[in-house]
């Protein structure tokens, strides 16, 4: 029997990629991704577990939900870094290095 690839097994590995790089971007764009990801991995994987037999690419979408799980946890984390910062620190002390130093002396009592 002529196998078929599933329709979204590299959408989602890309996907997943895309979530642990856009970490980096206050953590955001990697919970987009990692979400969008982990929903076309629940579609594809519902089509695979109802005939196996027809499709291939089952070991793509599997790297991809787990790319999307350790993205969407780094950009969490991140996120929360983030808002932990700004709330201690305050938005002007992110942009200025001196109020940030300032501001980190009171912190620590000096």
């Amino acid at each position: 029997m002529n196998q078929q690839k599933l329709p979204n097994a590299t959408a989602v590995l890309v996907l997943g990629i895309v979530s642990i790089v856009g970490c980096c971007c206050y953590g955001v764009l990697g919970l987009i991704a990692g979400i969008i990801g982990l929903v076309l991995y629940k579609k594809d994987n519902a089509l695979y577990q109802s005939n196996p037999t027809l499709y291939s690419d089952y070991n793509n979408l599997n790297t991809g939900r787990i790319l999307c799980i350790i993205g969407l946890i780094l950009s969490a984390l991140y996120l929360v870094l983030n808002i932990v910062m700004i709330a201690v620190f305050g938005w002007d002390a992110l942009s200025d290095q001196e109020l940030m130093q300032e501001r980190i002396r009171d912190l620590m009592g000096q």
